[in-house]
């Protein structure tokens, strides 16, 4: 599944990405993905989802890859993967690739209690929406807490000697935070960006392109010798500023806080210690990601000698556009792993 330098500098425009998926309606005061058969005079959000691979008869087990997206990316972030992937579409289960309220094509009402918690919530609303039993978990970037804390969820059900209505069975996640005393991200991206300061500046993006280029530029999201383009950098700021989006950068910007104020419930070396012999377990880190270097050095001092696989990736933080067939085999192999244990 190797790609040539050519094939890496194509991309799938943001409007294309988007038209490949739908907005349905999703309750968040009930956890539910809202049907024909609901009343949808009660109040609700539309959140964008794109499902690959649903073909003829749907997998009798309900398995499912679930792709979470990254910040501040969202779902397209995996726009360049998803056309690798689809190459192996004959191998593998259907693709769920979510959007959080506030990303992409997703509602972003601004009154709204934006947190990690909420989103771990609208996942498995999707899970029940989807008939989802069983599902191999992609994370990349944020989408690691979200995970953390299903997998915390899953723990605390099998405690209680609880039925599981979706299974969580392997986990690869990707440039995620993994422990709350290893974030470094610089100080001009998310810790700005949760500021009074971060909320103005995102109200000028959200006008302006040529700042939106200028900031993720200086963010150092990709390597330097990527050489992200103007053109790639334009369907970026679709996809973010996509229904007024570019104030989600600031009020989703308290993850890292979150992670903190969670420390122990959402602690890798925990879980995977309570987990791993029902859950595979799978990370990966770039060589030059400024935001999370220290993740995966920490994953080696205490879980290494576990057993945890560790991989590491060349490139920046971005890997989805900067190393998609890569990362694309990863997600193949282990979820052929999962599939054919």
């Amino acid at each position: 599944m190797s790609t040539s330098i050519a094939d890496k500098r194509a991309y799938i425009t943001a409007a294309e990405w988007f038209a490949g998926g739908q907005r349905v309606p999703y309750d968040p005061t009930c956890h539910r993905i809202l049907t024909a058969h609901d009343d949808m005079s009660t109040p609700h959000l539309m959140v964008f989802e794109r499902v690959v691979g649903v073909g003829g008869a749907p997998d009798a087990a309900g398995r499912w890859i679930t792709m979470l997206p990254g910040y501040p990316d969202g779902s397209y972030g995996y726009a360049k993967v998803n056309a690798l992937l689809e190459e192996a579409r004959d191998e593998l289960v259907p693709r769920l690739y979510l959007e959080y309220v506030g990303q992409g094509d997703s509602d972003k009402p601004r009154e709204y209690p934006y947190s990690t918690i909420e989103r771990a919530d609208l996942v498995e609303a999707q899970w029940q929406a989807h008939g989802v039993r069983h599902t191999f978990v992609v994370t990349f970037d944020y989408s690691s807490l979200v995970l953390l804390e299903l997998l915390a969820r899953q723990e605390e059900r099998l405690g209680r000697g609880e039925p599981l209505a979706t299974r969580i069975e392997s986990v690869f996640i990707a440039n995620g935070g993994l422990f709350a005393d290893a974030h470094s991200h610089p100080w001009q991206t998310t810790p700005l960006l949760k500021t009074p300061l971060g909320a103005l500046s995102m109200r000028r993006v959200q006008r302006s392109p040529i700042l939106f280029a200028r900031i993720i530029r200086s963010a150092k999201m990709y390597a330097p010798e990527y050489g992200v383009t103007d053109a790639e950098l334009q369907e970026l700021y679709d996809a973010i500023t996509r229904r007024d989006g570019a104030g989600f950068l600031h009020l989703a910007a308290g993850f890292v806080d979150e992670h903190k104020a969670h420390a122990k419930r959402w602690d890798l070396a925990r879980l995977y210690y309570a987990l791993h012999d029902s859950v595979s377990f799978c990370i990966a880190g770039s060589e030059e990601d400024p935001y999370e270097p220290k993740q995966i050095a920490a994953a080696r001092t205490r879980l290494g000698a576990a057993g945890l696989d560790i991989r590491l990736l060349p490139g920046g933080h971005l890997t989805t556009a900067e190393h998609p067939d890569l990362l694309a085999a990863l997600i193949h192999e282990r979820a052929l792993a999962w599939l054919q244990p």
